[in-house]
């Protein structure tokens, strides 16, 4: 993505490799992403499992493996500073504070055994410097503003009290308590049920209009996403295949792969029992990836050279959409 001449980004990504060493050999999970981010923007980045969207969102936090590699040309500018190879002090002061992220499983990010209102007054006291009855009164204060009710008594409760959707409201408390410039929130609404997905999505929308927060959002539903983001980024094993505007991306998809996900999703208007459509054949392994396009094995407009070079992500002329295809769909 081209960020606008007028607008300096509030994050640049450039190159972004991430290899976990394993006993089989190094797995390429994030190949060569670049994007930009603005203030008040969100970027929804799709793909199917294992595509790299969390193993991205991860890198940029900086909450990776301890084996993990990260190439010297990577870089992750964050208001100008570039967070590769930050030292953990200066990135601790970022995380929580500037940059907050909102994870796909409340009860993992949760600890078990502390109390909610203890946590979120943690965050609070690092990075805020608030006394404890300071601290006590801005933490009831976010858990009402996330709809918890009896947020007093609520407070003083452990995870484990709390619903699914609950537990992921407290989640939201905690990342927003610092009132972040970038917040990233990985499958956010992942086994919830549909009103509480709505109320959840509802509320981050709240809080992005009244902060400008800038916001990444990483999940596998494509409506989430076309009814809920800016720009869109579609990943395929570990690299970016197509980004756009998100209302232009479905409108004028051109990669297939973007094409097979739009395909493979429920559609209202469709008569009752309609098979869903899947996408034939497996993501390739990341050990060892296949030569040319990564999706031409699984692709029906696969010719010898997709097989054979990988093709480049390239715009569209004149437009803010690119892709990586050889033989795309029809554009305008």
């Amino acid at each position: 993505m081209t960020a606008k001449a007028h607008i300096t980004p509030l994050l640049a990504v450039e190159n972004l490799r991430t290899l976990i060493p394993t006993r089989g050999g190094r797995v390429h999970a994030v190949d060569g992403v670049s994007f930009a981010l603005e203030p008040g923007k969100t970027l929804g980045v799709v793909g199917e499992s294992g595509c790299g969207k969390t193993m991205m969102a991860r890198s940029i936090m900086g909450i990776l493996p301890r084996n993990a590699i990260m190439p010297p040309e990577t870089r992750i500018e964050f208001l100008g500073k570039d967070l590769v190879g930050l030292p953990g002090p200066q990135m601790r002061l970022l995380l929580g504070k500037d940059i907050a992220m909102i994870f796909q499983d409340p009860m993992l990010s949760l600890n078990p055994v502390i109390k909610v209102g203890q946590q979120i007054g943690e965050v609070l006291h690092h990075h805020l410097k608030m006394d404890k009855p300071a601290a006590r009164n801005r933490g009831i204060e976010l858990l009402k503003q996330v709809g918890i009710p009896m947020a007093e008594r609520r407070f003083n409760q452990y995870p484990h009290q709390f619903s699914g959707g609950m537990r992921q409201r407290v989640a939201i408390a905690i990342a927003l308590a610092c009132k972040p410039k970038l917040l990233i929130a990985d499958e956010p609404t992942t086994a919830l049920d549909v009103t509480i997905q709505i109320d959840i999505l509802d509320l981050l929308a709240k809080f992005q209009a009244e902060k400008r927060m800038a916001m990444i959002l990483v999940s596998h539903d494509l409506g989430v996403v076309a009814g809920r983001t800016h720009e869109t980024a579609v990943m395929y094993a570990g690299k970016i295949v197509e980004q756009a505007a998100t209302a232009e991306l479905f409108k004028h998809t051109a990669m297939p792969y973007t094409r097979a996900l739009v395909d493979a999703s429920p559609r209202l208007t469709d008569p009752p029992h309609t098979r869903l459509q899947a996408i034939g054949g497996n993501p390739p392994d990341l050990i060892d990836p296949p030569p040319g396009c990564r999706f031409a094995p699984r692709c029906s407009r696969a010719k010898d050279r997709c097989r054979q070079k990988e093709p480049e992500l390239k715009h569209i002329e004149g437009q803010n959409h690119r892709f990586a295809c050889w033989y795309p769909l029809e554009t305008k």
